[in-house]
């Protein structure tokens, strides 16, 4: 059992990452003062320290330089508040694996311990009574032919033991990377793994979502600002190149930067320098730098949307996630992890899945990817009520996507219409059996039919649909819950 001292003189916080952790398997060690940790870690030797950066007896610098004299090798997370975090920056630099900034959030606390474990077993650093060699990865379980590194899991499609094999050729290297992949296929997840096997892989990662910044304040992000530099101004603020410096950072969808942003990038790329907004000095700066698009940047550079020459200087490599609905082999490998780390979290005891939840699975497109999967798991793990997941736990349009195929059928006379009976119910002489049928079924069948449609026009966007059928959200997930209990009885 991997063993963790926290050292908070909040007895809150201590008891809270108690409970958390021990769930999680760790053991757990509590120290409400510096000096009663440095005792106590006179005659033991952890896997792993968190502290917090503002102890009442001294500080964090003290507290690192105290561990890191005892156990150079031993990996220190800092927990910092907000508004300590350029400090927490400085004691990254003296030594710390990483920092966590309050409030706590459960899933990065548990990511980030998992890493820094990782990483100090991969480097040699083990408490002295375990001297096993440490592996990179393994796997899930004997058969699930999942591979595990941190986080993230790897499927046993050729497609992704190809994406392994170039991370692990460049990953070493100092080259920027170009990750291609549609929305949710784990773009992050990657420069995270290029991260974690490089050199740096002891110093900050950092990811930025580009099309999340506002054109106003991406300047201000990135590379950070002076105070009074422009209106709303009040402080000096650190940006993300530089509290990644000696790191690594990922521009995820870079093709969304404001052009004139791209032109300060060209200049930190060329010249491994960098200016604040409102600034006058020159910062050097020795960032790795990843970027991730769902578009070829080369036909963005075609329609002015990219610099030509910002992408020549980014592209010394590049990879490629496929989708997932190009990997088919691999859904149900990714589901089975999901499921475990869903029923871990709800404290459930699902076992797996129907028989025709996995051929819905095989045959949906999976538009979002891993995160769509991730989520569908997530909400048919909660509604189940077994130990098997059912197709009734499925979103409606999952869960009826193969009737889909069938809303491509031109109607006689009008090609751009869909079908208002579906084939399965349609009579090969094209004549309604009304022995069969009422008209309040078949008002609902065409109903349904018009709602699958539109469906699969917004991608299933159900706001888009809505406004396709000309109804409100409300009203299209009530006549979706409505097919769908009908459908079951």
């Amino acid at each position: 059992m991997k063993k963790i001292l926290v050292i908070d003189d909040d007895r809150d916080i201590c008891l809270l990452l108690n409970r958390f952790l021990t769930r999680r398997g760790y053991e757990v060690i509590e120290m409400y003062t510096g000096k009663k940790a440095l005792v106590w870690l006179d005659s033991n030797q952890p896997n792993l320290v968190m502290c917090d950066y503002r102890l009442g007896d001294m500080d964090a610098m003290e507290m690192l330089t105290s561990i890191k004299n005892k156990y150079p090798e031993m990996p220190v997370i800092i927990i910092t508040g907000y508004s300590d975090m350029r400090t927490a920056v400085k004691v990254m630099k003296m030594g710390a694996y990483d920092y966590i900034t309050k409030p706590l959030l459960p899933d990065e606390i548990s990511h980030t311990i998992q890493l820094a474990i990782e990483h100090s077993e991969n480097s040699g650093a083990k408490p002295a009574a375990k001297q096993k060699a440490a592996s990179y990865e393994k796997p899930a379980t004997e058969n699930t032919g999942v591979t595990y590194s941190g986080t993230y899991i790897f499927g046993d499609s050729e497609a992704f033991r190809k994406i392994l094999k170039q991370v692990a050729l460049v990953a070493p290297t100092s080259y920027s990377v170009i990750i291609y992949g549609e929305t949710g296929s784990g773009k992050e997840s990657i420069a995270q793994e290029i991260h974690i096997r490089s050199k740096r892989s002891s110093k900050t990662f950092i990811a930025i979502d580009c099309g999340a910044l506002s054109k106003e304040l991406a300047a201000s992000e990135l590379f950070g600002h002076e105070k009074g530099s422009f209106t709303g101004a009040v402080n000096q603020k650190i940006g993300c190149f530089e509290l990644a410096n000696g790191g690594t950072i990922f521009l995820d969808e870079v093709a969304n930067l404001p052009y004139d942003v791209q032109v300060s990038l060209l200049r930190v790329v060329q010249e491994r320098k960098m200016r604040r907004v409102g600034g006058t000095k020159d910062i050097d700066l020795d960032v790795r730098i990843l970027i991730a698009s769902n578009e070829l940047l080369w036909n963005a550079t075609r329609t002015g949307k990219f610099r030509e020459d910002l992408y020549h200087r980014f592209n010394e490599f590049s990879i490629e996630i496929p989708p997932l609905r190009e990997r088919r082999d691999d859904i149900m490998l990714f589901a089975g992890h999901f499921l475990r780390t869903t029923n871990e979290e709800l404290g459930k005891q699902v076992k797996g899945f129907d028989p025709d939840v996995e051929e819905i699975f095989k045959k949906y497109v999976w538009y979002g990817n891993l995160r769509e999967l991730k989520n569908v798991i997530k909400r048919a793990t909660l509604l189940t009520e077994g130990e098997f997941i059912e197709s009734r736990s499925l979103p409606f349009e999952i869960s009826n996507y193969s009737k889909l195929q069938f809303a491509d059928q031109p109607v006689p006379g009008n090609p751009n219409a869909a079908t208002a009976v579906s084939p399965e119910t349609r009579p090969a002489n094209g004549k309604i059996n009304l022995s069969e049928s009422s008209l309040k079924e078949a008002s609902i069948d065409a109903e349904y039919e018009m709602i699958l449609q539109a469906l699969k026009e917004s991608n299933y966007n159900k706001s888009k649909a809505a406004q396709l059928l000309k109804i409100d959200r409300k009203t299209l997930y009530n006549k979706m819950t409505l097919y769908e209990e009908m459908k079951n009885h």
